[in-house]
């Protein structure tokens, strides 16, 4: 809200004031004692099963059919109505679960996921609209950085807002405007991008906020090692005589992209400005639905993560793309995503989650 074109000086003041005094009550005392700040000790409940996991949660219900396919002693657990499947896949303990599209959905679905299970990583998987126009359809991003930049202040003007009487401050809104460089951002149509409010035992009682969260280093270096195999065909473009269909093919051979940033938001983007703001302003490779809601909810609860996009289309582009159709039609997204879930899968080490087959048998 712009508070200087509704109401007087004086009602200003004393609006902010009654913020900042009802602010002060909900944040947590600085005397409070120190929270703990081991992340998710050994000691924490889990609602349903402890045994040490990583968690898939996918965006995409082709994909996530694939994974669920390749699980060995697969078990079902309903929560909500939601499905959560354990097992073993690509030698490590697993619990997957569809999140279905929206910020809502994912940051529902992995608190849940969190609540339940004990688990070690994160990995996020699905399809994404892509922002960098150098990248092809059926490329597989592996953004270092996830960001919300659709939470905004929307003032009714490009002049930086300055609601608490300085320019540019929030705080006695219980907000901030996000300056990853140290600047705020510039605003889109009067938007201005905000940090989001994280609070976790590390940073308790005072909390912060963040623009955007980084993915788990160790988790990038493994991706970093990476040689999956993406095809450019799906697999229903093969026919039954054995030739291949190639308009179930893309044209360019898919690549793992690697770097940059990532974008959530709860909106479908079609609009070209939008992508083009977001790939000048925040150097941004992907924009999607989940991942960064996940990506807060994974830093509120100290546990890593890593998301894996494939790219659908360029999010807004004019005139229809021949790849959107045979990236889907063929199953080609989901094939491919699949892969560089699996192949990371394959080579990441871990003593927690790890399968320790007891050796045995005939000699």
């Amino acid at each position: 809200m712009n508070l200087s074109h509704r109401f007087s000086p004086a009602v200003r003041t004393t609006v902010a004031a009654c913020a900042a005094l009802l602010l002060g009550l909900a944040a947590p005392s600085a005397q409070a004692a120190p929270a703990a700040t081991s992340p998710r000790p050994a000691a924490a409940a889990c609602l349903s099963d402890c045994t040490p996991r990583i968690g898939i949660v996918s965006a995409f219900g082709a994909e996530a059919d694939i994974l669920l396919g390749r699980l060995q002693h697969p078990r079902t657990w309903t929560i909500t109505g939601k499905r959560f499947t354990t097992g073993e896949l690509e030698g490590h303990r697993v619990v997957v679960v569809l999140s279905g599209v929206s910020i809502v959905n994912a940051t529902l679905t992995t608190q849940q996921l969190l609540d339940h299970f004990r688990i070690d990583r994160l990995v996020m998987s699905g399809i994404a609209g892509g922002v960098n126009p150098a990248n092809h359809v059926g490329d597989v991003t592996v953004p270092e950085r996830w960001a919300m930049p659709l939470e905004t202040f929307w003032n009714d003007s490009d002049t930086l807002p300055a609601p608490c009487g300085k320019t540019g401050d929030l705080s006695c809104l219980g907000l901030n405007l996000a300056a990853p460089d140290g600047q705020p951002l510039p605003p889109f149509q009067h938007q201005f991008p905000r940090g989001t409010y994280l609070l976790n035992a590390s940073n308790a009682p005072q909390g912060e906020y963040r623009f955007d969260y980084p993915v788990d280093a160790a988790m990038l270096a493994t991706v970093r090692t990476l040689q999956p195999r993406l095809q450019r065909c799906g697999p229903k473009a093969r026919q039954a005589d054995g030739s291949v269909d190639e308009k179930l093919c893309v044209k360019e051979q898919p690549r793992l992209l690697v770097g940059g940033r990532g974008v959530s938001g709860p909106v479908f983007l079609a609009n070209a400005a939008y992508r083009e703001y977001l790939f000048k302003n925040l150097q941004a490779q992907t924009f999607e639905m989940e991942t960064a809601a996940l990506a807060h909810v994974a830093a509120a609860n100290q546990v890593p993560y890593i998301a894996f996009r494939s790219l659908s289309d360029l999010a807004g582009a004019e005139g229809f793309n021949a790849d959107v159709g045979a990236l889907f039609a063929s199953g080609l997204a989901e094939t491919n995503e699949a892969e560089v879930t699996l192949s990371f899968l394959r080579a990441w080490q871990s003593p927690v989650t790890t399968v320790k087959h007891k050796r045995g048998g005939a000699r």
